[in-house]
């Protein structure tokens, strides 16, 4: 009885018959159909492919590594191949030293058995130590026996050798993860409200050049030290701080008098209480002048507050202007965001929320307080709402001055399938995210978006949990679907 050949076996006969048909002593090459698998470990990628495995048959593996710490082919280090079989019995191995090209190790096994076989790749390398169960492979009795060539995944195909030549090129997997709502808004550091002082020059007149010559932008100062003595300019401004000296002189002489006199029942107490009113407004006349005390006659200029020298807007010789700003101090342990929320979206903020920051040209991620102000009104020009959060800035890590992207809570947690927010695109207004449905295959899937919150992106639909998602080089993909040239593969298959 004959036995009717398998589709692989016919398509072989047939090529044989061909062949002897055209040439007498023929060298017939018959191409197996190829068997591609990828796995991901914590630290390695894994794409093999082989061809289908048939008993007597070398069969040649192509194994491409990377390490997924940098997403950089295996340059260096010892992979093996083992097909241990299902039933028990020898496993069969082949070991490569070093690959033959970066990220590229070879092996070749002849298997003698057929049966399921259970496949392992062990790496030792510098880069990562793995051991990575790449799944079953049949060992086929004979050709005939070997199944239809299955069509390739669907997908642009993006070989790992361009993966390896583009640097910002990443993936993750897609979680099953919560993310609490949140906008992300624009935001300045400025100061904490009453953590910042403009000192000014109390009176019109010229900055002595010995004082205040250190106090450049950074230096930290004391509440009441001099930051500059100023010699009083002839004129209107020196005779306002002679005429507010006489004036308290004046009062103070009054106010002892009325003391005495309603002490002794020789004056009513009313006058009392004139003289004390005068006293008081000439004391605050002068204390606007700069106090009036002067030292070899030159009127010393005081800090306020305690702090660090913000910027320093004159030099000492100078002659100044009453009012002139001389230097602003600001004191940076605890400073504010000031956040400009757009007017649609601030409704939905929760304000007793705290506020999470990235300072711009930084990675570091910042958490506020609670808000400590808000505005009452909308922007005319901008359209916003500002809200201030306060920072923790003991360490004087947060510039002033500096800008953030704020993420600002809007919403309560919620629980889905969660993606890093790199890997939501947006083409033609519509949201997308790349998927890696094999080691050199990627899909482009339109995606809904439930959530946006700093930790990730939650999706209501388009990705499922455990896929491999772009979250980096997704342009370059992009690209590659749009071209109409077929990549050349740099290694065998």
């Amino acid at each position: 009885m004959t036995r009717p050949l398998a589709p692989w076996g016919a398509r072989v006969m047939a090529a044989l018959a061909g062949a002897a048909c055209a040439r007498p002593s023929p060298d017939l090459v018959v191409e197996l159909p190829t068997v591609a698998v990828t796995r991901w470990t914590d630290s390695t990628e894994l794409y093999l492919e082989h061809p289908a495995l048939v008993v007597g048959e070398a069969a040649r593996f192509a194994i491409h590594l990377t390490d997924l710490t940098d997403f950089t082919p295996l340059t260096s280090g010892t992979m093996t191949l083992r097909l241990t079989p299902s039933a028990g019995g020898a496993a069969l191995e082949a070991t490569q030293d070093g690959p033959r090209s970066p990220g590229i190790f070879g092996a070749t096994v002849r298997p003698e058995v057929p049966g399921r076989y259970h496949v392992t790749v062990l790496v030792r390398s510098p880069q990562a130590v793995d051991s990575i169960a790449a799944g079953d492979a049949e060992v086929f009795a004979s050709i005939d026996e070997v199944p239809e060539d299955q069509a390739a995944p669907d997908g642009v195909a993006f070989l790992k050798e361009q993966q390896w030549r583009s640097p910002e090129f990443r993936t993750a997997s897609a979680t099953t993860g919560s993310v609490v709502g949140a906008v992300e808004v624009a935001g300045e550091i400025v100061p904490a409200a009453g953590r910042r002082a403009v000192v000014t020059a109390p009176v019109a007149g010229t900055l002595d050049p010995a004082v205040g010559a250190g106090l450049v932008p950074g230096a930290r100062i004391a509440a009441g030290t001099t930051v500059a003595f100023l010699a009083p300019a002839l004129g209107e401004s020196g005779s306002a701080l002679a005429r507010a000296r006489a004036e308290l002189a004046e009062a103070v002489d009054e106010e002892r008098r009325a003391r005495r006199l309603v002490a002794a029942e020789a004056a009513p107490a009313r006058r009392l209480d004139e003289a004390t009113i005068r006293l008081g407004a000439a004391r605050e006349a002068l204390a606007a002048l700069g106090g009036g005390d002067l030292v070899e006659g030159r009127l010393p200029v005081r800090a306020p507050i305690s702090g660090v020298v913000a910027d320093r807007m004159v030099a000492e010789g100078r002659l100044v202007a009453a009012g002139t700003p001389i230097l602003t101090i600001v004191e940076p342990g605890v400073v504010w965001l000031r956040a400009l929320v757009p007017a649609a979206v601030a409704p939905t903020v929760d304000r007793r929320a705290r506020a999470s920051i990235r300072i711009d040209g930084s990675e570091r991620w910042i958490e506020t307080g609670p808000a400590v102000a808000i505005a009452p009104g909308i922007d005319s020009v901008s359209r916003a709402v500002e809200m201030f959060y306060p920072i923790g800035n003991a360490d004087g890590a947060v510039p002033i001055g500096a800008t953030a992207s704020v993420w600002l809570p809007a919403g309560g947690p919620r629980t889905g399938v969660v993606v890093p927010a790199s890997a939501v695109l947006e083409f033609d207004g519509l949201p997308v995210v790349f998927v890696q449905v094999a080691g050199e295959r990627f899909e482009s899937r339109p995606v809904r978006v439930a959530a946006r919150g700093r930790g990730g992106v939650l999706l209501s639909d388009g990705v499922a949990a455990g896929e491999r998602v772009v979250t980096a080089g997704g342009y370059q993909i992009r690209l590659a679907s749009q071209s109409s040239a077929v990549p050349a593969h740099g290694h065998e298959h």
